[in-house]
């Protein structure tokens, strides 16, 4: 049945048909088996540790408290500026682009387009940044071996400062841009600046061609504040000297005629060795104030650097350290540095983003990254970022040797039987952005709820000037049920010298585990992405939103929070509808190259996506070598669908053989 279903594919592609295939999953990887009861040797993405939860405080918050509230943002002192749902991004390190997002402009992994459709679908875009520090070495070059679109040189793994040289071609910008026809994904991009001397900014140049209004920013040097220590500059290097190097880096892009030149990003420090008020005493901020996009810094809270590699001392023990992140003081904690250059962004009227962030630097930590908790502990950050005043947030994204990752590919002997692995925290992210919703006019506020206890945190968000949703979170552990919790709110009323406004009833939607350690049952409104090896980018099973009826006579409404777990809550119909999607697109293969877990989708029109930047006297599709004539606006979908059907025809021949 194969070769007749091939070669309708093929005729409708020449006849023009707009399909695109999305191939599944390539293998990329090894594992190492794993006993039980003997000590785990594999790929840190699959780590099964699972730890205990902490103790419960001591003494116990109550576990009945009020929550008094206004109607209108206009009685509300301390709101945050007006926020997106796509709030919450991803960073991806550009090394596992091929892993992570697709081989080349042809070659899309399904998962991660159901991931992104997820996000999109309730916050109305994503944001996702391709670079890292191996951005710092990467070099374009037009081709490679054997057709690749990537390809990482050998170095030292016992280094954690020595970075590959990295070699791309421009079909890693097309596979970005036909991502972007797909699903609304904007992209950061990262500049090179390891050699200064000789500065290599084709990203710029054909990103801005390829990619058009779909990129929104080119981040100059990642972690600048490092370079010395790492040994990538001269003792001595300071932020004037990052300075001088982010003119430079901008004069030659003038130079060269790039169009735009008012979308760079910086300064992006770990503050590790700089804070960034070192960097604006430079005038960095009304120096480039014309050619800034956003001000941006890194931030991890831990590291697991002595686990990994030499010289960084006694490895920390990921149970004693499990505690630091269950609290309302660990998101706190993270923020309080930056909360001055927040206000400073504001007065300069640039957003202000976490640009990467994850629960520990050196890929995480076993049993904390990869457990409910760190789901609960990423909301949580996420929230308070928001509240604030940061702009957007993204959370890393490594290969599958880290062990934080929001999603991981299957690893290549598993391939043929196995799908992704979704981790917790990337509940997180749909939680946050249903909370936000995507109106992009959102404000929230910290509540400082039941008495400021750091374990049962609180925030209430105002959409478009009215209060539209409460966030509860709960981070104990608890399987009695003892420690759930109820909140009473309350509308108005009472001392408030405002009218009762409490509604007739609420919706609530939970995202909850059985233990705050756990890793796979973890179901946010009833609904999962599956267990490891199960997951295909879609949510299984049925939603599941709670009704509860409230007593407007008492001006109250009780709310129950679970140990551990999260509630959102909406205040009306209007503000559920601004956060859940009436449906999510979804994205398969058409090409059949596995006996098991392939599924199919419908043909999907691909546009080129090229945007309206920089291609002025210039022609092409969204994929390489695809240009023929000149054109205007627009592209050759048939071309690039003509081009995925060839791919698959190789693909299904092959797959045709191995059952002859």
């Amino acid at each position: 049945m194969a070769l007749p279903t091939l070669l309708c594919t093929l005729l409708a592609a020449l006849s023009g048909a707009r399909a695109v295939t999305v191939y599944g999953q390539v293998p990329i990887a090894t594992t190492t088996s794993y006993a039980p009861g003997a000590t785990y040797t594999g790929l840190a993405a699959y780590d099964p540790r699972v730890l205990d939860p902490p103790p419960l405080p001591d003494p116990l918050p109550a576990n009945q408290f009020g929550i008094q509230l206004s109607a209108s943002a206009s009685n509300v002192q301390g709101l945050s500026i007006p926020l997106s749902g796509a709030f919450f991004g991803f960073s991806v390190e550009m090394s596992v682009v091929n892993q992570v997002i697709g081989l080349n402009g042809s070659f899309i992994h399904p998962p991660f387009l159901n991931l992104m459709s997820l996000i999109a679908e309730r916050a109305g875009r994503v944001h996702v940044r391709v670079g890292g520090n191996t951005q710092e070495t990467a070099r374009m070059v037009m081709s490679l071996e054997d057709g690749k679109a990537i390809e990482k040189q050998k170095v030292d793994t016992n280094n954690p400062t020595q970075t590959p040289a990295l070699l791309y071609t421009p079909e890693i910008l097309y596979l970005l841009s036909n991502v972007s026809s797909l699903v609304n994904v904007k992209w950061y991009l990262g500049v090179p600046l390891n050699d200064t001397s000789d500065l290599r900014l084709e990203i710029v140049e054909w990103g801005e061609r390829i990619l058009g209004d779909n990129l929104i920013g080119l981040q100059v040097g990642n972690e600048p504040d490092l370079y010395q220590r790492h040994g990538h500059r001269p003792e001595g290097y300071g932020p004037f000297d990052y300075f001088g190097e982010f003119g430079q880096v901008l004069a030659a892009m003038r130079d060269m005629g790039v169009p735009v030149t008012n979308n760079l990003i910086g300064p992006s420090l770990a503050t590790g060795d700089w804070i960034p008020e070192d960097v604006w005493n430079t005038g960095f901020i009304p120096a480039y104030s014309d050619a800034l996009t956003a001000l941006t810094v890194e931030h991890y809270p831990d590291d697991n650097c002595a686990a990994i590699y030499g010289g960084f001392g006694t490895p920390k023990d990921p149970q004693a350290e499990f505690a630091k992140y269950l609290d309302h003081s660990a998101g706190m904690n993270i923020i309080k540095p930056y909360l001055n250059s927040t206000a400073i962004a504001q007065q300069a009227g640039k957003p202000f983003i976490m640009f990467e962030t994850n629960s520990a630097s050196c890929g995480g930590f076993p049993g904390i990254s990869t457990s409910f908790g760190a789901a609960l502990w990423a909301l949580d950050y996420g929230l308070q970022m928001a509240y604030s005043n940061f702009s957007h947030a993204l959370l890393h994204i490594g290969g599958q040797n880290v062990y934080y990752n929001p999603f991981t590919a299957v690893p290549t002997n598993q391939s043929s039987f196995h799908e992704w692995t979704v981790g917790p925290i990337f509940y997180s992210v749909l939680a946050v952005a249903e909370t936000l919703g995507s109106s992009n006019n959102s404000q929230i506020i910290d509540l400082n709820a039941n008495g400021g206890s750091l374990h049962t945190p609180g925030y209430a968000v105002y959409e478009n000037g009215n209060l539209a949703r409460l966030a509860l979170l709960n981070f104990m552990t608890d399987p009695s049920g003892a420690n759930d919790y109820t909140a009473t709110i309350s509308i108005g009323g009472g001392e408030t010298g405002q009218p009762n406004g409490t509604p007739a009833q609420v919706k609530v939607k939970y995202l909850v585990a059985p233990s705050v350690g756990d890793k796979w049952n973890v179901t946010w409104g009833g609904q999962t992405l599956g267990g490891q090896f199960e997951a295909d980018g879609r949510l299984k099973g049925d939603l599941k939103i709670e009704t509860i009826q409230c007593d407007q006579a008492a001006n109250t409404c009780q709310v129950k929070v679970p140990a551990p777990g999260f509630a959102l809550v909406f205040m009306s119909d209007e503000a559920l509808k601004e956060s859940e999607p009436a449906s999510t697109a979804t994205f398969a293969t058409t090409a059949v190259t596995k006996a098991k877990n392939t599924v199919t989708i419908d043909a999907a029109v691909l546009a080129t996506s090229n945007g309206n930047r920089g291609m002025a006297g210039r022609y092409g599709s969204t994929s390489a070598g695809s240009n023929a004539a000149p054109r205007g606006p627009g592209g050759y979908p048939g071309a690039v669908a003509l081009l995925a059907v060839v791919a698959g025809a190789g693909l299904v021949r092959r797959a045709i053989a191995r059952h002859v």
